[in-house]
């Protein structure tokens, strides 16, 4: 990989707040996650895999400097590393990267395939929230076991959103990292999807649930379902 430079310089500050959002949400749940740094010119992407069955969540800053650059780091040490005040970041030493690191969606050829409603994407994931923990809360206590619950987990995660093929642990993940928050006139980052609102885009074999403050991305597999692997 390319070493990257010791610090980034962010366009401003606002742009230093969102990617130190994103690593908060990333670390509330997954105290130990990784991250891929992307930079390609102005434009740095960072990659992320919450614990949400097979998902990678994408946040994409403006940096003030262009570079060419590719690295896994600790997002822990990353978030560390960043200075809102300064609008800067230092890139904390690389780290072995997970499977998924390695396997990324393409940056380029997405085509819109739906629009979505960001408040209905809300609906959605509070409503299969409280499903699962209703049922749950429905099963007798011995049946409670790590099995069981990964079983129900899998069940209620993996449907579709309405008639789309996304699976709802997609639209809980967008949730959960703060994507489908109201959007202010100066957000930046997300990838292709307009100030309009979210989207549903594809490419090859990815899906992905693109908002104006970040992405949600799966891997179509075939009879299979959605699921982010190597290939």
């Amino acid at each position: 990989m390319t070493q990257l430079p010791s610090q980034l310089r962010l366009a401003d500050t606002g742009e230093a707040a969102d990617l130190a959002a994103f690593l908060v949400r990333l670390l509330r749940w997954d105290k130990s996650a990784v991250v891929r740094l992307q930079v390609a010119g102005r434009a740095l992407a960072v990659f992320g895999q919450p614990p949400f069955g097979g998902v990678l969540a994408v946040r994409t800053c403006a940096l003030a400097d262009p570079c060419e650059c590719d690295a896994t780091v600790s997002a822990g040490q990353f978030l560390d590393a960043v200075d809102e005040s300064a609008a800067t970041a230092t890139v904390p030493p690389g780290v072995t990267g997970p499977s998924w690191a390695g396997v990324l969606p393409p940056r380029r050829g997405w085509r819109r395939i739906a629009e979505l409603d960001a408040e209905q994407l809300r609906e959605a994931a509070a409503g299969v929230i409280a499903e699962f923990r209703a049922r749950t809360e429905a099963l007798d206590p011995e049946k409670r076991t790590r099995g069981e619950l990964d079983a129900l987990a899998a069940q209620v995660w993996s449907r579709s959103l309405g008639e789309t093929e996304l699976p709802l642990r997609a639209v809980h993940a967008a949730h959960a990292l703060g994507f489908l928050r109201p959007v202010r006139v100066s957000a930046g980052g997300g990838g292709a999807a307009p100030a309009d609102g979210p989207g549903l885009f594809t490419s090859g074999p990815w899906l992905r649930l693109g908002t104006a403050y970040g992405s949600v991305v799966v891997r179509r597999a075939s009879g299979l379902g959605l699921v982010v692997s190597p290939v």
